[in-house]
């Protein structure tokens, strides 16, 4: 499905302007060590600014290497500790992880980064989130629902999720009460933003949906066999992004770039200017951008033989956008 990375190419990858520590184990829920790559500028003047890097799949493929090439781009060309970040998917664990759970590594990821990005030249207080298609999804979370915190075992009542990862003396109300996940900027490529509607109509919980036989796992309820969308619309919403965007007179949300591929065919471009009219419904500021001519997964790296995409020719116009962007949040 891919050519060799862009790894050796310098003017994507040049180690000389930045160290990295790979595969930090940032937490371990029911024995699955869940990592980060953490790139670090080798520049000595003080704490960076820090991206942290959500990778897309469904759900239910791909890992933080499949953004290798973006995270190495933008380690070389502009002064950012940049976290790759590792979550569960559906599939792993036997096939057993919920969709909860699943967000709660993410919530997760942020606790973790904030806690100790320091010792990687990282500026706690300035940390923006990004991610394609899936982990613009999940990066959408949590920017919307970051203030929505409990006990994974009685999601289906409280609607919430509980971090994989606490630091020590937090409690998870200390979480909600003092905004612990809130980031200062996020851009959210080509993502899809209501699993309800994907679950209730589109089949996301059958073989309906590809990314189920793309990883060789079968199809089920991302919650249990207990619950559907139609006989608990509540449990699929909250894990929603656009039915959790708050009005802006409750809590104003950070700066957002939200992005599309008009020859997207995955995530068709009507879907994520829904999102963003949704968010401008609600008064929270947005951008938006439309690449033209350009598929899904266009910030994958190397070159894909299924889509057609290439990381050189396609992602890098779209990172300086992005970069610029985040350059004028943090």
């Amino acid at each position: 499905m891919f050519s060799k990375f862009y790894s050796l190419d310098k003017d994507i990858n040049n180690t000389n302007n930045y160290s990295i520590s790979k595969d930090v184990v940032w937490a371990s829920p029911k024995g699955f060590d869940l990592t980060m790559d953490i790139y670090s500028p080798k520049k000595d003047k003080g704490s960076f600014p820090v991206l942290v890097i959500f990778h897309g799949g469904g759900f239910l493929i791909r890992r933080k290497n499949i953004l290798d090439n973006m995270a190495q781009y933008i380690a070389s060309n502009h002064d950012y500790v940049v976290c790759n970040v590792n979550y569960r998917l559906l599939g792993d664990q036997h096939n057993s992880v919920t969709f909860n759970e699943l967000i709660g590594d993410a919530f997760g990821s942020i606790l973790w980064i904030k806690e100790n990005i320091f010792k990687f030249k990282g500026d706690k207080d300035r940390l923006a989130v990004t991610g394609d298609s899936a982990g613009a999804y999940i990066s959408a979370m949590i920017v919307n629902s970051g203030t929505k915190i409990g006990k994974k075992e009685n999601y289906s009542e409280h609607l919430s999720f509980e971090p994989s990862y606490l630091p020590e003396k937090i409690k998870l109300k200390d979480i909600s009460n003092n905004n612990l996940l809130a980031v200062n900027a996020a851009v959210l490529s080509y993502g899809g933003f209501d699993f309800y509607k994907w679950a209730l109509y589109g089949g996301a919980e059958t073989y309906k949906n590809f990314f189920w036989w793309m990883a060789f796992a079968k199809p089920r309820g991302i919650f249990g066999s207990e619950y559907n969308p139609s006989s608990h619309p509540e449990m699929y919403k909250a894990s929603s992004p656009i039915y959790n965007i708050p009005n802006i007179q409750n809590q104003k949300l950070p700066p957002q770039l939200i992005t599309s591929a008009s020859q997207d065919k995955v995530i068709p471009v009507y879907a994520v200017k829904d999102y963003v009219k949704a968010l401008e419904n609600q008064g929270q500021s947005v951008e938006y951008w439309e690449y033209e001519d350009k598929n899904h997964a266009y910030l994958d790296s190397g070159r894909s033989f299924l889509v057609g995409n290439d990381f050189k020719r396609d992602a890098i116009p779209a990172l300086k956008k992005i970069m610029n962007f985040l350059d004028s949040c943090l």
